[in-house]
């Protein structure tokens, strides 16, 4: 059953309208409501099409953020071969909100990490909301250390509000770790892909997508902070994060004239949740196009790239 964004109330009301009529269709067989309901979808298309073409950067956020939204465990399920998850920091625990291991991507070995929110209840406490602790950057690490000693590619699926801000993460040195991850993202001798699939939030998005191409979905977002925990800062008043959405420019587009992000993934009409398919299926075309790019580069010049793209980061703006 589809969940509505408060943007989509209008879309609900006709879907749900049409949905009444096939219902009492089906209680009735004698009644032909084929040609109001055929009507109704026409309108509700229309809309639908109509809202998604003029997202404004907050309306980006909540589509971003929907839970239906497919997460890190449907794109390795369904893209990936092969998968042998690989758990544990060898040093504190495992961290469930960073899930990852050795994979085949049409058939090219690989090591996969990503967050992980989960998808109900259960889940998305087991996952920590995808917000990472310490222990879950150094697990991270370690996997990534683990493809660089074996030259497997490394594939890292951003989605996170951030790194988990809790009393004991940072007694476990949540910010040196995640300054250990993206240090080890930038000193690979492998091809390093992320692709921000939903949110891409401050460091703790940084330490996973400090990488050769970063692509996002259509409707992801990748900033420094949340539009509401900055709205708190400037304002303080957290009802403005539709003024510091616009202000942080964290859409898609945004960054890829920043030069922040290399390739935008377009998303079905409605978002990826409308058709996780179709969302998926050409996030797994975006890796595969990606990864043949850097795949006859040698360890030097895949660091070197990385060190150049991020040397320049942002000069696209600037420029114009």
């Amino acid at each position: 059953m589809t969940q509505y964004l408060d943007f989509e109330k209008p879309l609900a009301e006709i879907e749900g309208k049409a949905e009444e009529l096939r219902a009492m269709a089906r209680e009735n067989p004698e009644m032909d409501v084929s040609k109001e309901a055929k009507a109704l979808d026409k309108k509700a298309n229309d809309l639908l099409t109509s809202l998604y073409a003029g997202l404004t950067p907050w309306r980006k956020c909540q589509v971003a953020r929907h839970p239906q939204r497919p997460h890190c465990k449907d794109y390795i399920e369904a893209l990936f071969t092969e998968y042998t998850p690989l758990a544990g920091d060898r040093n504190f625990a495992d961290d469930h909100a960073v899930m990852g291991g050795i994979a085949r991507l049409e058939g090219t070995p690989v090591m996969v990490i990503g967050h992980e929110k989960g998808d109900d209840t259960k889940s998305r406490i087991e996952r920590n909301f995808g917000m990472a602790r310490p222990e879950g950057y150094r697990k991270a690490i370690r996997l990534m250390e683990l493809a660089n000693r074996f030259g497997l590619p490394v594939i890292t699926l951003v989605d996170t509000p951030g790194a988990y801000p809790g009393k004991g993460a940072e007694e476990r040195g949540q910010s040196e770790a995640i300054a250990r991850s993206t240090e080890k993202c930038l000193e690979l001798k492998v091809p390093l892909i992320s692709v921000v699939i939903g949110e891409g939030g401050s460091g703790g998005a940084v330490a996973f997508a400090s990488a050769n191409r970063v692509a996002m979905l259509q409707h992801s977002v990748y900033s420094v902070i949340s539009p509401e925990g900055c709205a708190s800062i400037l304002w303080k008043d957290a009802e403005k994060m539709r003024e510091s959405a616009e202000a942080l420019r964290l859409t898609s587009k945004d960054l890829l004239e920043l030069g922040v992000c290399d390739k935008i993934i377009p998303e079905p009409r409605g978002g990826a949740h409308r058709n996780r398919d179709a969302a998926i299926k050409s996030v797994g075309e975006a890796l595969v196009s990606m990864l043949s790019e850097l795949r006859d580069l040698s360890g030097d010049k895949l660091r070197q790239d990385r060190r150049s793209k991020y040397l320049a980061l942002g000069s696209k703006g600037l420029a114009a």
